[in-house]
């Protein structure tokens, strides 16, 4: 008895799982990029400074932004409840340090405000960031 022959399909390339590897491997490199980058906040120009010296200890960042709204890390911080808000993330008999972020357009009288508001606070160091002066 012969059995009829069956017609042969064509071998063919599935290419959802090399979508899925290359979308994986996509993600990972994307993901781990955004660790590569410093996120210090919210975008603003700094100023340029010359003498300007890196910070090592534990910071707060605190942005003035040049409309002159206060963030603390991306939070919006209204300025009379600026105290209460870094009280909370430096505990008490502890140094921390707040890095005060202000954009160039900042008026001066602003930033020495949220200044001497914060040196209310004890243990509080204070430093201004800037960006490295273009030679």
């Amino acid at each position: 008895m012969r059995l009829p022959d069956e017609p042969e399909s064509k071998p063919q390339v599935n290419i959802v799982p090399l979508v899925d590897v290359v979308f994986a491997v996509l993600a990972f490199f994307i993901l781990s990029s955004l660790y590569f980058t410093q996120s210090e906040g919210l975008p603003i120009n700094l100023p340029s400074a010359v003498t300007g010296e890196p910070q090592a200890a534990r910071k707060v960042n605190l942005t003035i932004s040049a409309e002159g709204e206060i963030f603390l890390g991306d939070q919006f911080v209204p300025s009379d409840q600026l105290l209460n808000a870094v009280q909370t993330l430096i505990p008490a008999g502890q140094t921390g340090l707040v890095v005060i972020r202000a954009d160039a357009q900042v008026p001066h009288g602003q930033v020495v405000t949220v200044m001497d508001t914060l040196r209310r606070l004890r243990g509080v160091q204070l430093a201004i960031a800037t960006q490295p002066a273009q030679p």
